[in-house]
């Protein structure tokens, strides 16, 4: 009898390991491949998050520019990319404001349009909420002597991936003291402090493995994320109830959707890139 393999047989926790294992090995691998692979599968990610950002607006009656929002989103991305890489000299991000100038001229031909400023303000939010912290890990990656390492990035996300599954099992075990009910009810202090341990310990370890920064660098990454990656769930909770919705899609069988996955990288990513840039 020949087996069929279909994910929806298992529980949420079982679909929720498979998405993550299948994804993690994904990201990870096409990372350590090459900087074009990782072009690629975070250009698609964007893609997709964004699509579903606006989406999301749709559904509470918001009319973004949704395909020339992702187009601006994804070419802000492939910029930043190309002078990260030196193909392109970095005078070519004046062009992302007479670019992203286009939205007006284009909601002043939608006669339809009964609030055109609110799609107009929510076409912006979905770049500057969903692409921009995309585009800027392009910064983070090349943060070190100009050149890509994949370490960065796999590092932040391994830190994420460890802080998100340590609070998810400590809260499930442990979780009492609510953390901020009014807008995650199931969040909690006792899953916080649970995913914080498991982050500093990831820090740690990726610090012995991953020399291309010091070890202190990747304790304040795992800070970060900690603190902005929490925010970061906390700030797509917000959104989805305003809208009054459990998950932000279901492209991610026992996640949701993309901004459901990636929500704590959208908040953190900013503060990456600067720490990195900086420091």
């Amino acid at each position: 009898m020949r087996y069929r393999f279909n994910i929806s047989n298992y529980s949420e926790l079982g679909q929720r390991i498979i998405t993550a294992l299948l994804g993690a090995a994904v990201i990870v691998l096409g990372c350590m491949y090459s900087e074009w692979a990782y072009f690629l599968i975070f250009g698609t990610i964007l893609v997709l998050s964004q699509l579903e950002f606006y989406k999301l607006c749709g559904l509470d009656g918001m009319l973004p520019l949704k395909s020339f929002g992702t187009f601006l989103g994804f070419m802000i991305f492939v910029m930043t990319f190309f002078v990260e890489m030196q193909h392109l000299d970095d005078k070519y991000y004046f062009l992302i404001f007479p670019m992203i100038s286009l939205i007006f001229f284009i909601k002043l031909y939608r006669k339809s349009d009964k609030k055109p400023f609110t799609g107009i303000a929510f076409t912006f939010l979905g770049i500057f909420y969903v692409a921009v912290p995309f585009s800027l890990l392009n910064l983070a990656a090349f943060s070190v002597d100009k050149t890509f390492h994949y370490e960065v990035i796999v590092g932040s996300l391994f830190i994420l991936w460890a802080s998100d599954s340590g609070a998810y099992f400590a809260g499930t075990k442990f979780g009492k003291t609510k953390l901020f009910e009014r807008v995650s009810p199931k969040k909690s202090w006792e899953g916080s402090l649970g995913g914080a341990a498991a982050a500093i310990v990831t820090a740690y370890l990726l610090s012995l493995n991953f020399a291309v920064i010091p070890q202190w660098k990747w304790f304040c990454i795992g800070g970060i994320i900690v603190i902005a990656g929490t925010y970061g769930d906390l700030i797509e909770s917000l959104f989805k109830r305003s809208i009054a919705i459990k998950d932000s899609g279901r492209g991610l069988p026992g996640h949701g959707g993309f901004m459901d996955r990636f929500d704590g990288l959208l908040v953190s990513a900013p503060f990456i890139a600067a720490f990195l840039k900086i420091f």
